[in-house]
């Protein structure tokens, strides 16, 4: 997409970023545009067709949450509601985000709290997740004892993200910063826990990104924020009344789309389309969940 005063550097698997007409790339800008598509991907692909909306509310989202974690330093330009009214381009209203730039770190900063997904598969095998060893005797869906952060190496676009361990990421960007990444990680997932449990939403797990602000070298979240695509959120009623897994984690993000796909894909070749009641079905639990949290 073509938007005037910005040229497009980038495309990821849902955002598409852009800098200002004149900047050649992200290194030399000192903003950036970063807009969500209503592209929805799984097991690293990007699935046909999109969710109608998910852009939108994706951005909604990640504001929402910005302002919730006040103290946090994030990515958004000063003033940035007042900039975006006259700065970010009406083709892309409501699901863009004006940005500083930031020299980001490779990690992606996972933090889970409740045992499941690739974690439940680890632990059936090994009793660990990412390694870490845990209690014996927890079922698929069980909240553990403490969060854990269990890092990912970010691959480059078209490549597997592949699981880390901390001692690999303080080769990667040093032992302050890797202290750094995994300390701040922790805490907001923490704060956010508490928010999302006074709207009736558990937060099982989610991943941050972070980079240096280039002014001040002061760590600084960026991307995207505790949205449906980069966190699960279940139900916390029908977790608590739940007897099977499936109803201990009904959720508000893109695990419908996930579930459809491993039931009717092997993971070889160009997946199949979403069925229409499956992308409306998703459609529906991520605005049902902004609904519960900004009500709270």
């Amino acid at each position: 997409m073509q938007l005037d005063g910005w040229q497009h550097v980038y495309s990821g698997k849902v955002r598409d970023l852009y800098v200002p007409a004149g900047a050649s790339d992200l290194a030399s800008a000192d903003r950036v545009l970063v807009v969500a598509s209503d592209r929805v991907s799984a097991f690293d692909h990007v699935l046909e067709p999109g969710i109608p909306g998910k852009g939108e509310l994706l951005t909604t989202l990640s504001l929402w949450w910005f302002d919730q974690l006040d103290g946090v330093p994030n990515h958004l330009v000063p003033d940035h509601r007042i900039d975006a009214t006259s700065l970010i381009p009406a083709a892309v209203a409501g699901r863009a985000m004006l940005c500083k730039t930031l020299d980001m770190y490779p990690i992606e900063c996972v933090v889970r709290g409740y045992l499941t997904g690739s974690g439940w598969l680890e632990y059936v095998a090994s009793q660990t997740v990412c390694g870490i060893p845990l209690p014996a005797e927890l079922q698929n869906g069980d909240r553990l004892p403490a969060p854990i952060y269990t890092p990912a190496w970010k691959a480059p676009m078209g490549e597997h993200d592949e699981n880390i361990s901390f001692e690999r990421t303080v080769e990667l960007v040093g032992a302050d910063v890797a202290a750094e990444l995994r300390d701040a990680s922790l805490e907001i997932f923490n704060r956010a826990s508490v928010i999302a449990e006074t709207a009736g939403v558990i937060l099982a797990d989610t991943k941050f990104e972070f980079g240096a602000d280039r002014a001040t070298g002061l760590l600084t979240l960026g991307d995207e924020v505790l949205t449906s695509d980069s966190s699960r959120y279940w139900d916390a009623a029908r977790w608590l009344d739940g007897a099977t897994p499936g109803e201990r984690m009904a959720s508000f993000d893109k695990q419908i789309v996930r579930d459809w796909l491993a039931a009717n894909w092997d993971q070889t070749g160009t997946p199949p389309e979403l069925p229409a009641e499956i992308v409306a079905q998703t459609a529906a639990r991520y605005r049902e969940l902004l609904g519960l949290l900004a009500a709270a």
